[in-house]
This record gives C-alpha cells, sequence and structure tokens, in this order.
C-alpha cells in the first residue's frame, strides 16, 4: 500500500485559524463513496474523467500503478489536509469494470485571495523569472504576482519530487511521494498509506519508536538530508510533522518551499533549521545525536564550507 500527506479540519482559535499541518493528531477520513451526478458528459462512474491527459506527467519509468489510460474516471473522497499553503484531497483514480486502481492525494494551491504569504520573501529569494514584469508583480504581491507564487511553489514541489523520486530509486537513500501529474496549480501525488481503508502513514511526530528503531529512523533522516545537500537543496521547512513513517521508511512531504542553498542567501541557515528542527524531536525522545557535526557535514556536502 502507499501514503500521502496530512490531514484534519480546520479550527478557530483565539482569532488565529488553526491548519492541519500545526496538529499531530491529522487523520480526517474522507467519504468512501462516489458522488451522485446527473451531467451526461460525466462517466457514469466517478466525479469527473481522469485529468490525465494535458498534464505534466511525473518522471520515467512510471511506477505500474500509475494510470494513463483515457477511459480512467476520478472520484474525490474527502479532504485530506488543509495547510497554510493548500489543501489536499484523497482522489481514487480507475478504469471501470477493471482491477486497475491508484489513490491519490490530489494538493490544490489557494489563489491569490486566500493564500498566506507570510513566509514566502525568504524561500522564494534565489528563484527568478524571465520577464521583468512578472518579477515586479510578484515583489510588490500585485493580484496577479500572487498567482505567479502561487504557481512557483506548486512548480518547485513537482519539481523537487521528481528530482528526489529519481534519485531515490537509483540510491534508495530518500524517499518521497511519486508525483504522477501537475495541471495549474493542482499538483497529484501517490497517496501514502493504505489504499484500502484511505489511512494516512503517520507522521513522524506521532510514532513512539523502541530505541533501535529510533537509531535506523535517524539514520534514515540523516541519509536523506545528505542526499538534499548533495543537490544543493534545504527543505526549507523540516519537521516531524512533515515527514511520515510507512513500512519503517521515512517518507519526506511538503516540498513547495524547497531552497536552492547556492542561490539563496539565505542557504546555510535552511540547513542549519532542518537539522536543527529534526535533531531536537529525536534527542527529546532521547536519542544522542551530533546535530552540530550533522551540520558542519551537510554544509560541506552542500558546497558551503
Amino acid at each position: 500500500m502507499r501514503e500521502h500527506d496530512s490531514f484534519g479540519p480546520a479550527t478557530m482559535r483565539r482569532g488565529r485559524r488553526k491548519f492541519d499541518d500545526d496538529d499531530a493528531n491529522f487523520l480526517k477520513r474522507g467519504r468512501l463513496e462516489p458522488q451522485l451526478h446527473e451531467d451526461p458528459d460525466l462517466p457514469d462512474v466517478g466525479d469527473r474523467w481522469s485529468t490525465w491527459d494535458g498534464a505534466l506527467h511525473g518522471p520515467e519509468p512510471r511506477p505500474d500503478w500509475v494510470r494513463t489510460e483515457h477511459g480512467a474516471v476520478d472520484t474525490e473522497l474527502g479532504m485530506l489536509k488543509t495547510g497554510k499553503e493548500a489543501d489536499v484531497f484523497l482522489v481514487r483514480r480507475e478504469l471501470p469494470d477493471t482491477d486497475k486502481v491508484s489513490m491519490l492525494a490530489a494538493k490544490r494551491y489557494r489563489d491569490g485571495d486566500h493564500r498566506l504569504f507570510h513566509r514566502d520573501a525568504g524561500y522564494l529569494e534565489g528563484r527568478r523569472v524571465r520577464r521583468s514584469r512578472e518579477m515586479r508583480a510578484m515583489n510588490n504581491r500585485t493580484a496577479f504576482g500572487k498567482e505567479m507564487i502561487s504557481g512557483q511553489w506548486a512548480i518547485a514541489e513537482f519539481g523537487a519530487l521528481s528530482h528526489l523520486w529519481q534519485v531515490g530509486q537509483e540510491s534508495g537513500l530518500v524517499r518521497v511521494p511519486y508525483p504522477v501529474q501537475i495541471i495549474g496549480t493542482e499538483l497529484m501525488l501517490e497517496f501514502i498509506g493504505d489504499w484500502e481503508t484511505g489511512e494516512a502513514a503517520p507522521r513522524l511526530a506521532q510514532v513512539r519508536a523502541d530505541p533501535d528503531q529510533l537509531a535506523d529512523l535517524w539514520r534514515q533522516m540523516t541519509d536523506a538530508l545528505s542526499v538534499l545537500a548533495r543537490a544543493q537543496v534545504a527543505h526549507g521547512d523540516l519537521s516531524p510533522y512533515n515527514t511520515l513513517v510507512h513500512d519503517g521508511r521515512l517518507v519526506l512531504i511538503d516540498l513547495p518551499q524547497i531552497v536552492d542553498v547556492v542561490a539563496n542567501p539565505q542557504g546555510g541557515d535552511f540547513i542549519a533549521r532542518d537539522v536543527r528542527n529534526v535533531a531536537a524531536w529525536f534527542t527529546q525522545r532521547g536519542l544522542r545525536v551530533d546535530a552540530d557535526e550533522l551540520l558542519e557535514r551537510l554544509l560541506y556536502e552542500a558546497g558551503l564550507r
């Protein structure tokens, strides 16, 4: 079975909107039956025809579970996550009257009127667009500029997942969801979890591991961080809340803010923050780790030392 991102309803408290990625208890079960519809242009089963045709597709060779058939249909099964930058929905894509089924997490970035932009500036340093008009719009946060930024977050995550998935297939040192496709600001990913029940793999923050398991998870984390450093990128927001554990393997998720640590003048700081965030969690659970030594090694591997 597969895996996915985080979930749960948004709530209000003390005037601040609470998102699922603020909460360790994030699982929200979606409905597991198709919607009813009467539109003659829609398929007889499911909610819509597959959006595979016309999308930008993930890297090859594709996993055999990826449904590429023109006759496939998509059924939306409910919301998985509401986050600061995007909402995520569980989608079943299947070829009717066959056993060819895949479960996808559809990540839909918010438009310029609804997304939060308080963190954009630091992450976007080092990212450039070709036309000065578009760059000015992004810097001035015009409505068009916000749409440009939203698209950049989506394509940045798609590109990062595509590259890291290929590296992971070759090295086995990092694991991310397979990026199935992207259309505009909707990114469709491999659902990480139980495909039969729709239950997500737990976040690292939820895992209760014994000392040997904890040491193995730390080894996997340092391997993944080394892969990122050698690629001269940082996750940018790595924590126990955006790392899943599935069948004993760490899976990195939520990579729209991935940082080019060479082009971005704060690149080293982003690496340091990722290290501090994850090292603190392992230390709190009784594992002795040397965060300073790890950081120095990563900075060297990234070419910053």
